[in-house]
């Protein structure tokens, strides 16, 4: 299958689906993202690990856009999500995804979608959708001066730590550089993205891609300054997530991803972080809160 309908699959299959065989080759990244259909507004899916036994926030969130943008004419694109996690998703039993339609406007369209496992919700996202419309009126922040991807040849940690965890084998992450300590106390990471696959032109998967690869790294901006402060282990447990996504991009082209991390404390830290295209052009942003738990 091709374009949207990829993303949607009709019926009620058995058990050998997505999650289950994500771990054991490498798939397409649109494998990562593909939904049954249960019945009209409900669609199920499953995840891969991300900590330990628990479902990637990424994935989750990513699913939950495809399950929204399916119940959303095909002209209009989605322009925002804000979502919560709530319960650790479990890897082992499906997720099924419950939309709501909150708004049929003339030029926005919002909904709401719950991810359900075992009977409770474990995410919550709304997601707004709006008819492209051109204006004169525009400005945006100019990109970081920094080499760009072709001069990279580090990639980001964890792909050196895991790169045979298939999943990881679908994503290319260029660290540029990072500060753990800068002078106004905010450490920042610049990271080189891209879904290293070729992807359909369908717009919904490109944004759904950029949710799933904000989330490898956005919280990881504010633990920096953490790692080797104080004893044990420091972890990061996801509680929100929240994107807007302003131009046109492609998710398998190569994107900068400008992290900062203006706060940390009472165990919760804030990240924020920016896309630009190669071109310069501010495309996404994004902001997380995540917990840091220390064990």
């Amino acid at each position: 299958m091709t374009g949207r309908r990829a993303l949607v699959r009709s019926g009620y299959p058995g058990a050998g689906s997505l999650g289950a065989v994500a771990l054991e080759h490498k798939p397409d990244f649109a494998d990562l993202l593909t939904l049954d259909t249960l019945d009209r507004d409900i669609f199920r899916g499953r995840c891969h690990e991300g900590a330990p036994m628990r479902a990637f926030g990424g994935q989750v969130a990513a699913q939950a856009q495809i399950a929204a943008g399916r119940t959303v004419d095909p002209d209009r694109r989605m322009h925002s999500l804000h979502g919560y996690f709530l319960r650790p998703g479990r890897t082992d039993a499906p997720i099924v995804y419950l939309v709501e339609r909150l708004r049929e406007g003339r030029s926005f369209t919002t909904r709401r979608v719950s991810a359900v496992q075992d009977g409770e919700v474990i995410f919550s996202m709304s997601a707004s959708f709006q008819r492209p419309r051109d204006s004169d009126d525009s400005h945006r922040l100019r990109m970081p001066d920094v080499p760009g991807p072709d001069e990279q040849s580090q990639r980001w940690g964890p792909m050196l730590i895991a790169p045979d965890f298939p999943p990881f084998q679908l994503l290319d992450l260029r660290l540029v550089t990072s500060s753990a300590a800068p002078e106004d106390g905010m450490p920042r990471q610049y990271i080189w993205v891209r879904v290293d696959q070729p992807l359909t032109d369908d717009p919904l998967l490109h944004v759904c891609a950029l949710t799933y690869l904000s989330d490898v790294t956005l919280s990881t901006t504010a633990r920096r300054p953490h790692l080797r402060a104080g004893p044990g282990r420091l972890d990061l447990v996801s509680l929100d997530h929240a994107m807007w996504f302003h131009r046109p991009f492609r998710a398998d082209d190569w994107l900068l991803f400008a992290q900062d991390s203006p706060t940390v404390g009472g165990t919760r830290g804030l990240s924020r972080g920016m896309f630009f295209t190669r071109d310069g052009e501010l495309v996404a942003s994004a902001m997380q809160e995540a917990g840091l738990l220390r064990h």
